[in-house]
């Protein structure tokens, strides 16, 4: 009798310890329990990641080769630039997608903290870069760094962070809305004085995005947004110059030979293009001025006049593509910090591709931003890729 109640308790002390295994928070069980087989939506993900880098790299390379020769430079100059980058994002998408959530969770302040400093770091005389109007890089050697492309990431992990552990806690602003906008405003405002308002558009519809999807309360969230639209208003308008080129989309034509030249010249370019393209490296625009800033702000007018509608269709469709599978991961997700970062990441990328590609065929204005994956800039491809890496990161975790 005695060994029969033994072979009970034993029997109950393993259903207990199943019981807690079951029911241990999701970060916990990414530490002893073997992961699921990724379901179909992780592998979409990493076919059109994988081939919108190798497709940038081409355009990379076919926007910028002849005009750098021209400049009496490498023509594999550029190209090379990125493809090293392409190196350094790939592994940060293979460490962003392998390391288990919970160590991203205990690094959110001090990344913050490192990536809110780091802003000052263009203002500083003799390091900050001058492009465009813009003094958001820093030159470290050879290389420059943008670095409102990390506080972007850096505010996305802070956010999901504080939502996820004040789930709760929704329906009180002061616990949740605030500390995020807070968040979200410092980089908005650290972004506008370095001169970039796209970095500024980007981040503030990262942090909405993800309150929204946390379940922040309707009216105070759209009270922010109104103040934030002002606040943005109120800094182009603060510039004769800043308003003549924010307002410029709305008659093209008129500053076709200043302001909206780029826009203009881009509009040609889309026009020659047709339906199957110029083929890959037979594009004119990018000869000569046409087009100075092919490879990097306009490399979406690259591809529509060399691939394209086929080709403009396929990038458009391969980012349509990659928001469902995100979103599709993000409501298959059972843990709250991942899916604000799913959510977050997808927001990121499409907003900020809709920018780019809005500026270049005139239909919004032109706000300096990179196409993700696509455009030439060291910063912007490695943090996308380390995004994309976290975002695969769930996509895998889920059942």
């Amino acid at each position: 009798m005695s060994t029969s109640t033994t072979m009970i308790g034993d029997r109950r002390r393993a259903a207990l310890q199943r019981s807690q295994s079951v029911n241990r928070h999701p970060s916990t069980r990414d530490r002893t329990t073997p992961l699921p087989a990724p379901p179909a939506v992780f592998y979409v993900m990493a076919a059109v990641i994988a081939l919108f880098v190798m497709l940038g790299l081409v355009m990379v390379m076919s926007a910028s080769s002849i005009s750098e020769f021209h400049k009496g430079k490498s023509p594999w100059g550029p190209f090379i630039k990125q493809a090293m980058w392409a190196v350094f994002g790939t592994a940060g998408l293979v460490t962003a997608m392998r390391v288990p959530l919970h160590f991203w969770r205990r690094m959110v302040v001090p990344t913050l903290i490192v990536c809110s400093l780091a802003m000052f770091a263009p203002l500083v005389p003799g390091l900050g870069v001058n492009v465009n109007g813009a003094r958001a890089w820093i030159a470290i050697g050879g290389l420059t760094v943008q670095p409102s492309e990390f506080l972007k990431l850096a505010s996305l992990l802070f956010c999901a962070h504080l939502l996820a552990k004040r789930q709760g806690e929704m329906h009180d602003p002061k616990r949740t809305i605030r500390p995020v906008l807070w968040i979200g405003g410092l980089g908005a405002a650290l972004s506008m004085v370095q001169g970039d308002l796209g970095s500024a558009i980007v981040l503030a519809a990262i942090i909405f995005v993800m309150l929204f999807i946390a379940g922040a309360p309707l009216m105070p969230l759209a009270a922010a947004g109104v103040a934030g639209a002002s606040g943005a208003m109120l800094f182009v308008f603060s510039s004769p110059f800043r308003k003549d080129r924010f307002t410029a989309f709305l008659d093209i034509a008129a500053h076709k030979d200043h302001l909206s030249y780029q826009t203009y010249q881009a509009m040609i370019a889309l026009a020659q293009g047709g339906v199957t393209g110029e083929g890959v490296g037979r594009g004119s625009s990018k000869l000569g001025e046409y087009l100075p800033l092919a490879h990097s702000d306009f490399i979406f007018a690259v591809i529509a006049e060399e691939l394209g509608f086929i080709g403009i269709f396929a990038v458009i469709g391969g980012f349509l593509l990659l928001a469902y599978a995100g979103m599709q991961v993000a409501l298959m997700a059972t843990d709250q910090f991942a899916r604000l970062i799913a959510s977050g990441i997808v927001s990121w990328f499409i907003v900020q591709a809709v920018i780019n590609a809005g500026g270049v065929v005139g239909l919004m204005p032109v706000t300096g931003l990179t196409l993700p994956f696509f455009s030439a800039g060291g910063s912007s491809l490695f943090v996308t890729m380390t995004a994309a890496g976290l975002l695969l990161n769930v996509g895998r975790r889920v059942r």
